[in-house]
């Protein structure tokens, strides 16, 4: 292998440099990078094995990323000050650069490869996710891995109208659309948005200027491969034996074609065991002694399972269920069937179905999570996603949430988040967890329409449903077939997974993943129409279940009073070292947060309890107005007065010149400590307030001569 060489070049992108250097860093790797967009620096290394894992029937690849805490100029903030599972940002990350790599290495290829990409110096400014997409394809690139065709990662925003290239953090925050799109210089290869309900055309339009700088930054890849002088491995897939493919065609077509079919009643785990006893049936027609044959044998067996399905789709125009291209399966949605819980619902389509339950918590609850860019940030709207293996008939462990859980859940969560109510109108903290108990077809769509329908059910006063729809495509040559509510086969066999969730207004979030090049702006356009049919479908079928959120919360879940205080009065809530805060809570039994502005939440299941507690937060911040009367008590008496307490802890000073109407010569000749008494406000001066007894004994004459007049 030649030596490698160093390199450093860069190219602009959405008006700044983007720079790779590879020969500095990792140099015992196969492929390393560091790639630089601003202030914001990755090293993304990829190594793979010179020999396959035997035995393997799958493409052996992980991907790796890590944000570290110093590259922003932090220590963990967790018990061991150092990082320790990745978290949710990195794992989706991960999927972010899995899935447009993955089906661009060669068919068969079985060597363990590994792609890790760390973040070494994060600026506030620069997302280092889309970056580590490019990244991850320089490292593989410009090495000698079987990896023959770049890809590149770029980011859009829509602000005001415009469209940004790699839109900043503040940018992003003011942006209706959030779209990552990777592709080679041929094709977009995967999607990832989320939106605030902007149309399918704009969708398009994004995608489409995406793509035009994603293939800029693959031809720049490929004159940086030129200069480096990189020879590639030799990867050539195991071809299928001719003969042997022709023997099981002509004698089992029709019995996988029958296999296939789940029209008459038939579920997919009929279909699945009626396809692997076929499959036994031609392994075994070969001689047991011929192990080679037998392997041949599997492997024609699942072209010839995939040449049918497809055939039967373009050729045929007939889906394996009998459903026409844009039908969707039969629907069924129950709210409120889980009688404690704060909000349930029962989500069914066809053999996919998914229990999302609703459960409202107080500001205390709310998600914590470390952020590169400020630190620490707060969730409010929780998704966690359930796959259990008995969802698809098998038997498994259950063992820490996996990476596809936490990515299903995180885009369910990101198509719903646009339709939240302002959290001055609901203050509460939400969490949706959908258990999938169910699978045949999109399960993340299944919860998203799940977890709207839990959420009116809740009382969560949503602007608008949303719901989801899973589309599939099969594309040969000059014809193609766009397909709605795809089932599992379809996924598999196909050529696109495309996710698209909205409300009838438009999108909030879109996930896809392309296998093959040839999709143009013209299938874009028809699957996102037929995508959004198939929504407004799906809606009107969830309106009949419940068609506006409920007008009151779940008696289960805990009612939140908010009351505004002065920011200057928080201290005194509180109390030294917290002392008055805990008191009213171990008294009432209340939770109570508190915004920096004076928002106060006061939150619990005992409507008494949460009066008790405004009361008393209300006793201790409440301010004397001028010319208010006030019931208070003598605290302290002094030559020149007394000091009337008007509130907890709150005194005012009762002058002597305002105890009576006549003139007095001892303040004890009129008051004593204890003693309760009426007074006015009849000035402030800062903090001292100034009172009159005198006053209010005049407002007494008035009324009384005004009685009897």
């Amino acid at each position: 292998m030649p030596k490698k060489k160093y390199l450093n070049e860069s190219i602009k992108l959405g008006g700044i440099d983007l720079t790779v250097e590879s020969g500095k860093v990792a140099k015992q790797a196969d492929g390393s990078v560091v790639i630089r967009y601003g202030d914001t620096i990755l090293l993304v290394t990829a190594v793979s094995d010179t020999k396959p894992r035997e035995g393997l029937n799958f493409f052996p690849l992980t991907v790796e990323y890590r944000e570290s805490s110093y590259s922003a100029g932090r220590i963990p903030g967790n018990y061991f000050r150092r990082e320790g599972r990745p978290n949710e940002k990195e794992v989706l990350t991960c999927r972010l650069i899995d899935r447009p790599v993955r089906p661009l290495f060669p068919d068969g290829y079985r060597n363990e490869t590994q792609i890790v990409a760390t973040v070494i110096s994060a600026d506030t400014e620069n997302d280092p996710d889309v970056v580590a997409i490019t990244g991850a394809s320089c490292a593989l690139f410009l090495s000698d891995i079987p990896f023959a065709n770049p890809i590149a990662g770029v980011r859009i925003g829509l602000v005001d109208g415009k469209y940004l290239v790699n839109p900043t953090y503040d940018e992003r925050r003011e942006s209706s659309l959030n779209l990552i799109v990777a592709g080679t210089e041929e094709a977009i290869v995967m999607v990832e948005a989320e939106a605030n309900e902007v149309e399918e055309g704009i969708m398009v339009e994004a995608m489409m200027l995406a793509h035009k700088e994603i293939k800029r930054l693959c031809l720049w890849q490929k004159e940086l491969f030129k200069a480096l002088g990189v020879e590639k491995r030799t990867a050539e897939p195991e071809p299928v034996d001719e003969k042997v493919l022709a023997e099981v065609t002509s004698k089992y077509s029709d019995a996988m074609r029958k296999a296939l079919d789940t029209t008459d009643g038939k579920d997919k785990l009929d279909s699945y065991k009626a396809i692997d006893e076929l499959k036994a049936e031609v392994v075994e027609s070969y001689p047991e002694d011929d192990a080679d044959a037998r392997a041949m044998a599997g492997k024609a067996f699942g072209v010839l399972k995939e040449q049918i399905f497809r055939e039967d789709i373009l050729g045929n125009k007939r889906r394996t269920d009998g459903r026409k291209f844009s039908e969707i399966r039969a629907i069924s949605c129950e709210v409120g069937w889980l009688p404690r819980v704060h909000g349930s619902a029962l989500f069914t389509r066809g053999e996919t179905q998914a229990i999302a339950t609703t459960t409202l918590g107080t500001k205390q609850d709310e998600q914590f999570m470390d952020d590169l860019e400020t630190g620490e940030v707060r969730r409010s709207l929780m998704l966690h996603y359930n796959f259990p293996p008995y969802s698809v008939g098998e038997a498994g462990r259950f063992g820490s949430t996996s990476r596809r859980e936490i990515g299903h859940g995180n885009l369910a969560r990101r198509a719903l988040e646009p339709l939240l109510p302002d959290e001055g109108e609901f203050p509460y903290t939400i969490r949706i967890v959908s258990d999938i108990t169910e699978s045949n077809g999109s399960s993340s769509m299944a919860s998203v329409c799940g977890g709207s329908l839990s959420m009116m059910e809740a009382g969560v006063p949503l602007k608008r449903p949303v719901a989801g729809i899973a589309m599939g495509l099969v594309l040969e040559e000059n014809r193609y077939a766009i397909l709605s509510d795809i089932a599992g086969a379809e996924d598999h066999y196909g050529d696109m997974d495309f996710k698209v969730t909205g409300t009838d207004e438009g999108i909030t979030a879109l996930q896809m993943d392309i296998k093959v090049a040839g999709i143009n702006a013209q299938i874009l356009v028809e699957a996102l129409e037929q995508a959004r049919k198939g929504r407004l479908h799906i809606l009107e079928v969830m309106r009949q279940a419940i068609e506006a959120p409920r007008e009151d919360i779940s008696p289960y879940a805990p009612r939140i009073i908010t009351m505004k205080v002065h920011p200057d009065k928080i201290r005194d809530i509180i109390g030294p070292g917290g002392k008055m805060i805990r008191s009213i809570t171990e008294e009432t039994g209340a939770k109570i947060d508190i915004d920096d502005d004076g928002t106060v939440n006061i939150a619990t299941a005992d409507g008494d309890a949460a009066q008790a507690a405004v009361e008393r937060i209300k006793a201790l911040t409440a301010e004397a107005e001028i010319g208010e009367t006030y019931l208070g008590t003598v605290s302290r008496i002094v030559d020149f007065g007394a000091f009337v307490e008007i509130f907890p802890g709150v005194d005012g000073l009762l002058h002597i010149s305002e105890i009576s109407e006549r003139r007095i010569r001892d303040v004890r000749d009129e008051l004593k400590e204890g003693q309760q008494v009426m007074v006015k406000c009849i000035g402030k001066e800062g903090n001292k307030i100034k009172l009159s007894r005198k006053a209010v004994l005049k407002d007494e004459k008035a009324q009384a001569s005004g009685g009897e007049s």
